[in-house]
Order: structure tokens, then C-alpha cells, then sequence
């Protein structure tokens, strides 16, 4: 099922205001569209109070976009504007993520991020651990490369 072109207009708009163009994390729109036509793939958005609910024209303050294979998912990529951070909207939605992939049967979550990620604590307060580590996998403009650290989170379902 494709997703209301309002909701892929939401994603790009936090995800142009939340990942540093320098480490080249972001995706672009048809990167984004794509994945989404694929039926293992599904999103989450919230609201800047909190809520999933967003009508036409409402602000999104994040989102979150991931892949699921039998049991397992892959949180692909996840978001909070900076103008929302800090509120625990990024605690509420990865929460809220943690929580559906349950439902699903999920029984082992997946992220991948680099090094010096400031989601890192997000995530390690729900549990995620590592378990692997790609040396030099990120490359800035300047030529720097960053580490990328694979988690995981066990479900027990």
C-alpha cells in the first residue's frame, strides 16, 4: 500500500531539518517512496503533541521508517526535528515502534548508526545493545570516516 503523498511531504520535511548533511545519512524522496511500495516496509509519524494523529497541513515533529524479515526488523531510519527534541517525543515514538514490532511478532529489532550519534542514548535507554561495528563505514566531505555501530534489541515474543 502507498502511503498519502501528505505523509512521504512529512518525512522529507523532517528529514531535511534532522540529519546533518555532512555524514550523507539522508534519503531522498524516491529512495524513500521506493521503499515504501515494498510490503515489508512500513512508517510512523508523530505529532508534535505526541499524537500519531496529523491532519492535512499539521506539522510532524518525526517519524520513523523500517523493514521486517519473518521475525526480525530493521529500523532503517528514525527522526525527531531538532526544534522537538528533548520533549520525549523521540522516547514516545521508538517506544511506539518498539511496542508495534511486538505486535507483529517481531521477536529481535536491528539499527545501524555511526559512531558519534547523539541517538545513541535514545536508544541504549530502550535496550538496544551492540553487537557489531563497521570500521570507517561513514565518510564526511572532508574525508573523515566514522564508524558504524550495529544494535540490537532481543523482543522475547
Amino acid at each position: 500500500m502507498t502511503p498519502p503523498p501528505d505523509d512521504i511531504d512529512r518525512i522529507m520535511a523532517v528529514m531535511d531539518q534532522a540529519f546533518a548533511a555532512e555524514y550523507g545519512e539522508a534519503w531522498n524522496r524516491k529512495q524513500v517512496s521506493d521503499a515504501l511500495l515494498v510490503g515489508n516496509c512500513r512508517y510512523g509519524l508523530i505529532a508534535p503533541d505526541g499524537s500519531e494523529d496529523l491532519e492535512s497541513g499539521d506539522e510532524t515533529a518525526g517519524f520513523f521508517l523500517s523493514r521486517a524479515i519473518i521475525d526480525e526488523e530493521e529500523l532503517l531510519l528514525f527522526a525527531i526535528s531538532p526544534k522537538y527534541r528533548r520533549k520525549g517525543l523521540g522516547h514516545a515514538l521508538l517506544g511506539r515502534f518498539i511496542l508495534s514490532a511486538k505486535q507483529n511478532g517481531m521477536r529481535r529489532v536491528f539499527l545501524e548508526m555511526r559512531d558519534n550519534n547523539p541517538a545513541g542514548f535514545l536508544y541504549a535507554a530502550h535496550g538496544f545493545r551492540q553487537i557489531g561495528l563497521r570500521p570507517a563505514y561513514y565518510r564526511t566531505p572532508s574525508g573523515a570516516r566514522i564508524d558504524a555501530i550495529s544494535q540490537e534489541l532481543a523482543l522475547g515474543n
